[in-house]
């Protein structure tokens, strides 16, 4: 793997997006949901916050780690591998450079969310250092599948 951890650039919104929605289709289609168009509408105010950090792979986003700054430490909101990407330990090289972030900020945990029908990416975020703290229906209310709630200490 020859992939560049960076802070994602306003200019990359296109590339951020694209890898977003090519990642997430097949979980929102899972909770029975379609991603609307205005669904990442927040991206554009996040990478000007250094909130949104990309994987680089020869000049093309192949990765991208959505992240919200949070009392406690670091939240990750979003892990998108491209497709053609999936399965290449991609996610995990995301995972660790995002450990040494939230260390450099100063961070005590990572915390982030998921849908506990998605046991593939608990047993990846699992395999990473994270526990379930807790389980429980989205805040959202848009669907009714399960969320898992976890967090890392660092």
């Amino acid at each position: 793997m020859n992939f560049i951890f960076r802070t994602a650039l306003p200019a990359e919104y296109a590339d951020a997006d694209r890898v977003l929605r090519a990642a997430f289709t097949p979980y929102m289609q899972r909770l029975g949901r379609e991603i609307p168009a205005d669904y990442y509408k927040w991206l554009p105010a996040a990478i000007e916050r250094s909130d949104v950090f990309v994987a680089e792979e020869g000049g093309l986003v192949v990765g991208v780690a959505a992240t919200e700054r949070r009392e406690t430490g670091l939240f990750l909101d979003r892990l998108a591998v491209d497709p053609v990407k999936q399965g290449t330990g991609l996610g995990r090289w995301l995972l660790d450079r995002l450990d040494e972030v939230a260390r450099a900020r100063g961070d005590r945990t990572v915390s982030l969310v998921t849908a506990e029908m998605m046991d593939h990416l608990i047993r990846l975020y699992s395999s990473h250092g994270f526990k379930i703290v807790r389980r429980g229906l989205p805040d959202h209310g848009r669907d009714t599948h399960m969320r898992v709630h976890m967090m890392k200490p660092l």
